[in-house]
This record gives C-alpha cells, sequence and structure tokens, in this order.
C-alpha cells in the first residue's frame, strides 16, 4: 500500500472506473480515488503527474465490480472501488446537491470543508504552496460556506442511506482569532442534534484555548490541529502564511487539547515528503506522542495547479524510513489509530501508517 501510495495509480480506462467518482482540487485528499486492496480502504492519487507515470495500472472493473490491479504487465491483486454513495443523488430543499455539502472519504466516513475560503489561500505572498481549497469552489463543485442546518441534513442522510460512521469537518482559516473554531462548534452542535455521529474538527489552533471546551461541549469528539511542516524554515518557506503561528504555539495548543478530549483524541497532520528529514518528523512525533497527540504521517502529493505540482511525491523507500519506526512508537504509547473516535487517523485511508501500529 506504501508504494501504492507514493506512485500512484494509472486508471486503463478512466471511464469506465466505477465507484465514488475521483476527486480534483479542493481540500485534501485531493486529485486522489478511493481504492479497497485486500479490505482495505485507501486513498490513492490517480490524477497527479507520478500517478500518470506510475508502475500501477488498473484494468477496467469486470461483471463483479473487481479490478485487476497490474504491476506493468504483470497482475499482483484484485481491487474493488467503493460505490457511489445514495445520499450524492439528493439535494437540499433550495437545489444545492448534498455532494457539494459534504463528500465521502475512504469507506464511511464523511468529509465537508465548512468554509472553503481562507485568509491565507486568498494572498500569493501567504498562500500554503501545496494548498488547493479554492480549485474545486472556483469549478463550482462546491459552495463557500456550508450552513449548520446543511451539514445537518446532509451527515443524517449519509447515516441513514449509506452507513457512515464518523464525521470530519475542517475549514479554511476566517480573518477572526478563533481560527475557525467559531463555525465549526455551530455546525456541530447542528449534526449531533440531528444525528449520532462522531465528529472531528480541524482548524488551526485557536487563541483562546477555551474554545477546545466549547468544541467539546457543541458535540466534537476529536480535534486535529495540522501542523503539515514541522521544520521551520520550511515552514516559511512553504506555508509563510500559517508558519505566522509557530510550532510552539501548535504545542501549547495540543497540551490544552488533549486536557479537554484526552490522550490519542488530538491529532495533527503532517506531511511527508516536502523537505523534512525523517529525523525531524520522529523528533516532532516523539514530542507529539508524550502529549499524547496521534502524529497523522502521510505522503504529499503534489496537487495539478498549486506552485508545488511539479514537487515530486516521496519514494516508498523514504515513507518506510519514517512510518516503520514511527508505527513502532505509536503502538508503545498505546495511541492506535483504532482507539480515535472520529476523523482521518481513525479512517487511516490516505497513509498506511495503521499497517506499521501492530
Amino acid at each position: 500500500m506504501t508504494e501504492l501510495q507514493s506512485f500512484g495509480l494509472r486508471l486503463a480506462d478512466p471511464a469506465a472506473a466505477s465507484g465514488v467518482a475521483s476527486r480534483r482540487g479542493g481540500a485534501g485528499p485531493s486529485d486522489h480515488k478511493a481504492v479497497t486492496v485486500d479490505g482495505h480502504t485507501i486513498m490513492v492519487p490517480v490524477h497527479t503527474s507520478s500517478a500518470w507515470q506510475s508502475p500501477f495500472v488498473a484494468d477496467p472493473p469486470g461483471a463483479d465490480g473487481r479490478s485487476a490491479l497490474r504491476r506493468g504487465s504483470i497482475p499482483i491483486a484484485h481491487i474493488a472501488f467503493p460505490r457511489a454513495p445514495r445520499f450524492y443523488a439528493m439535494q437540499t430543499l433550495d437545489g444545492v446537491p448534498y455532494s457539494r455539502i459534504a463528500t465521502l472519504h475512504g469507506a464511511d466516513v464523511l468529509a465537508t470543508t465548512v468554509l472553503q475560503t481562507c485568509i491565507r489561500y486568498e494572498s500569493r505572498r501567504k498562500t500554503c504552496q501545496f494548498c488547493a481549497i479554492g480549485q474545486s469552489l472556483a469549478a463550482g463543485r462546491t459552495i463557500a460556506r456550508k450552513t449548520p442546518d446543511q451539514l445537518a441534513e446532509v451527515a443524517r442522510a449519509a447515516v441513514l442511506l449509506d452507513g457512515v460512521r464518523h464525521m470530519v469537518m475542517t475549514t479554511g482559516t476566517p480573518n477572526t482569532a478563533d481560527r475557525g473554531a467559531k463555525v465549526l462548534c455551530e455546525s456541530a452542535f447542528a449534526i449531533k442534534a440531528a444525528v449520532d455521529l462522531p465528529l472531528q474538527a480541524q482548524c488551526e489552533p485557536p487563541d483562546d484555548d477555551r474554545w477546545f471546551e466549547r468544541l467539546a461541549a457543541a458535540g466534537v469528539d476529536t480535534i486535529g490541529m495540522h501542523l503539515e511542516v514541522v521544520t521551520p524554515a520550511l515552514r516559511e518557506r512553504l506555508m509563510p502564511g500559517k508558519a505566522t503561528v509557530p510550532v510552539e504555539r501548535y504545542l501549547q495548543a495540543f497540551e490544552a487539547a488533549v486536557k479537554v478530549f484526552g490522550r490519542g483524541q488530538v491529532s495533527t497532520y503532517i506531511l511527508a515528503g516536502l523537505g523534512d528529514t525523517p529525523e525531524a518528523i520522529l523528533a516532532i512525533s516523539d514530542t507529539l506522542l508524550r502529549l499524547g497527540v496521534y502524529p497523522f504521517v502521510v505522503p504529499f502529493v503534489p496537487i495539478s495547479g498549486t506552485p508545488l505540482e511539479d514537487h515530486p511525491a516521496p519514494s516508498p523507500a523514504f515513507m518506510q524510513s519514517v512510518l516503520e519506526p514511527l508505527g513502532r512508537m505509536v503502538g508503545a504509547a498505546g495511541l492506535r489509530s483504532g482507539d480515535i473516535k472520529a476523523g482521518c487517523g481513525k479512517c487511516g485511508a490516505c497513509s498506511s501508517l495503521s499497517v506499521f501500529e501492530s
């Protein structure tokens, strides 16, 4: 799985590929398609330049819905694509398709970007060089602001019709000191009033740690605050706006959040392959694990239309050098992905880290 996620996947006949539609642009995972391998659903790049040159090829699905996975000309496995969810066929009373409000990630995770705009993205000097949050909005595949009522309506339908088991709410960063925590509180309250669904909220560290108590009171079960890049000089170069919130502030926020949500229910995304060394990733991960934070390390995927679209994805060997020791560290700390109540770490579709935890 590590090799497949690093190299990506070529579809022999993209028009014939079944299952959930692949995603272009937007908040991550972008330019991916959900693929089930040996009963485990992962998100695999299919629209990136590396995927177009990948040694892995998926043949058109057969009558049973499965596709032969080849490495070059050699068949190595059979894969399947999770079916398109039934809630995608629905729309709100005012005509907004449910798929523009929230989407299916992996096999059973509902995901939404509550605010599809971001003060970082709107400035060329501040934007994260790998981010494509505005692409799906510009293409009309989503809406700028999802209201609490819309999110509650879609979440209820996704649970009832498609067996969704947990939900991720992320957000672009607004020009407010809470950095999106307020809109996440409003959204969580409405969703939990409509359906019993474990929720993860994701935002930058808010200015006031009391927001963690407010998020929990609104119904949020787990929280993610994403470092993405850990070396300070790289952060300033690759994500100049977000780097104004220093790593030290993240660590303070992690410590405060763990006191509210508990060990293992606070996580962070780290993008491997952007220049951080394995040693740097493992060092910050050790610090995070001591705080009770789950370090969800995923391979960087270059997204078309971003400044880093030609930046190479990390090699399988690089990912192995990080994930193998990190898996042992996570297991030793007792913060396994299976114990997370909701969110990216629990889903695990964007990284093979959970495979190494045992």
